[in-house]
């Protein structure tokens, strides 16, 4: 496909517009994030004709807002969910080893166990090995680790009360760029898509969901998507959209708020810990971007989606349960440069939210529509598949006689080892003007292969391989790159979810300024 034919331009929108009014697709997917653009990917691998739009940015809300972790699921061994583990474990080494290894990054974690802590070091011990094993070993052997060796790993770790500290593998990713890397995958594949355009309202034909009625909120012009089958995965918007479908429609979810706080260290981590707070729950720091990420929360929410963030009652709790295994001189206010917030996506019924499964419902609504919620991120490809699953099973309308069964693997855009491209973009340079190591680095994690495109931009034009802020690694070539490949359309698109410039408290007044401008071609 066509380099241009990811540019977020007014005239390339314009285009998307008619391309998406031309005929009628096999599947309409409401909802941009994870969920959505999993099964739009999936879709158009089996050979369906796949439209997917979202009312702001390509995982714009929820899936952009998580703790960042790619992982079997330590506390599921708790309730004694081993199947579920093993199950996620074989998805994350997939993922590191085969789908995007350039965006899943393996980290150490540590558990720190204090003499008045709610496990013992014989439990952990026994816990992290089994974790290990239901991952066939693939990342080592759990194992115990005396407080000076974790101390070396994490600098920031408590040692008061200390007696021991249980050791496991897991990966990590920036869910931002793996989320535009799979839209990227599904467009390849053949998918249709645009971000910033809500549904105004669903189209019907004899009583049948059959497409949606649009409104590009950039250019503000209205256009309809006809379709077989139109699927509602618009996460804490759910219940929304059905109602539309059916005014009647009875609530299928309910709401948990994850709030996250991202702090600067004064040294470098190189493992993350998980914090029991309770034999249930846990909290975690995570090293992330340079910077070190706290969370999370999970209480209900009951208010406007749109509205969700972080407020004051939020921080107090992630601090105070971060302390329970952190010294309190990593936890000072004014080291914080970022806050966000995202909802779960539960299903309905009785119960505390953190007792919930974190389960996918798939569910057909009186008009035809099918409407997916919940999930995590470690299984979205699993997700993906088991939507697919349930088209083929739509009898009144047979999609499922169109589609062919997608490879079992299919690597995202870019693929490549990050330490290859790192070496490339250092030395594949004119003498004297090499890229500095830690930007080369930035890109190749962060793009893989593509890295090389950035690096060509900077070739053409030097100045675009200047650092966004002089604190972050970003440079001015990924703004362009967002705008012309990536359908980054506002300063956020590009500042907080293509790159790491928000995240680090680096999106001053003249950056934003200067980026504003460059969107605007």
């Amino acid at each position: 496909m066509k380099a241009d034919t990811h540019r977020a331009t007014p005239a390339f929108r314009a285009r998307t517009r008619e391309e998406l009014t031309r005929g009628t697709f096999d599947l309409l997917v409401i909802g941009g994030g994870i969920l959505g653009t999993s099964v739009a990917w999936t879709a158009t691998q089996a050979g369906l004709r796949v439209a997917m739009v979202d009312a702001g940015d390509f995982a714009g809300a929820t899936s952009s807002a998580s703790s960042k972790l790619v992982h079997g699921g330590l506390r599921y061994l708790q309730t004694g969910n081993v199947r579920l583990v093993a199950e996620n474990h074989r998805e994350r080494r997939s993922l590191a080893s085969d789908v995007a290894p350039h965006l899943v990054n393996h980290r150490p974690f540590l558990v720190p166990i204090y003499s008045d802590g709610p496990h013992s070091a014989a439990k952990m011990g026994a816990g992290v090995f089994l974790y290990s094993a239901l991952s066939a070993f693939g990342d080592g052997m759990g194992r115990l680790l005396s407080p000076k060796q974790a101390k070396r790993l994490a600098p920031g770790l408590r040692t008061d009360g200390l007696k021991s500290v249980a050791a496991y593998s897991d990966h990590q990713m920036n869910d931002s760029r793996m989320a535009v890397m799979t839209v990227r995958a599904a467009v390849d594949a053949g998918a249709v898509v645009l971000n910033h355009a809500e549904v105004l309202g669903l189209r019907t034909t004899n009583g049948r969901v059959s497409g949606a009625d649009l409104r590009d909120r950039v250019a503000g012009e209205e256009f309809g998507v006809d379709a077989r089958l139109v699927l509602n995965a618009t996460g804490p918007w759910v219940d929304h959209l059905r109602r539309m479908e059916n005014p009647d429609a009875a609530p299928s979810v309910r709401l948990s708020k994850g709030a996250h706080l991202v702090l600067n260290t004064p040294d470098p981590w190189h493992a993350a810990l998980t914090i029991p707070v309770d034999k249930y729950r846990v909290s975690f720091a995570v090293p992330w971007e340079g910077h070190l990420l706290l969370g999370t929360t999970d209480e209900a929410y009951e208010g406007d989606p749109a509205d969700v963030g972080v407020v004051p009652t939020d921080v107090d709790q992630i601090l105070s349960e971060a302390s329970m295994g952190i010294d309190s001189s990593y936890l000072d206010r004014e080291r914080m440069t970022y806050s966000f917030a995202g909802l779960r996506v539960l299903p309905g019924g009785p119960g505390d939210t953190s007792s919930a499964k974190r389960e996918t419902v798939v569910s057909q609504g009186r008009g035809g529509m099918l409407s997916v919620a919940g999930g995590k991120w470690t299984t979205y490809r699993h997700i993906g598949r088991t939507v697919l699953e349930a088209l083929r099973k739509v009898s009144s309308v047979p999609v499922g006689e169109d589609m062919a069964d997608p490879l079992r693997t299919v690597p995202l855009p870019g693929l490549a080892s990050p330490d290859a491209v790192t070496q490339r973009l250092i030395i594949d340079r004119e003498p004297g003007a090499r890229v500095d190591p830690i930007v080369a680095r930035h890109l190749a994690t962060h793009y893989g292969s593509l890295a090389m495109d950035l690096a060509a931009m900077v070739r053409d034009e030097p100045e675009l391989g200047e650092r966004i802020h002089p604190d972050g690694p970003d440079v001015w070539a990924q703004v362009v790159y967002a705008r012309d490949h990536e359908w980054a359309v506002t300063v956020d698109d590009a500042l907080r979810r293509r790159t790491t410039v928000t995240v680090r408290g680096l999106d001053t007044p003249e950056v934003r300024e200067r980026t504003e401008r460059i969107l605007a071609g």
